[in-house]
């Protein structure tokens, strides 16, 4: 399972994630997805670590925490929802 953590600023960097996650585990991944046309970051991010326990502390700790001049939202990511039209014939 990954954590989605939302409301970033458009500053950060992988590293910076890795970081301030360490403090409640070891973090396997982060990804900060960027728009396909201007290759800017998207504001949020995921961060995957070791167990849930880590996860779960993570979130507890980070929801609604000041960071970078933003108020992170931080939560269990949602599977990934398919946007394309299903078309029925």
């Amino acid at each position: 399972m990954s954590i989605y953590v939302g409301n970033l600023s458009y500053k950060v960097t992988e590293e910076d994630l890795n970081q301030t996650f360490a403090d409640y585990g070891t973090v396997k991944r982060v990804q900060l997805p960027t728009d396909r046309e201007t290759g800017r970051l998207r504001g949020f991010g995921f961060v995957e670590m070791e167990s849930e326990a880590e996860e779960q502390a993570a979130i507890e700790a980070l929801d609604g925490a000041e960071w970078m001049g933003r108020t992170m939202k931080v939560n269990k990511a949602r599977p990934r929802e398919d946007k394309r039209q299903k078309q029925s014939w």
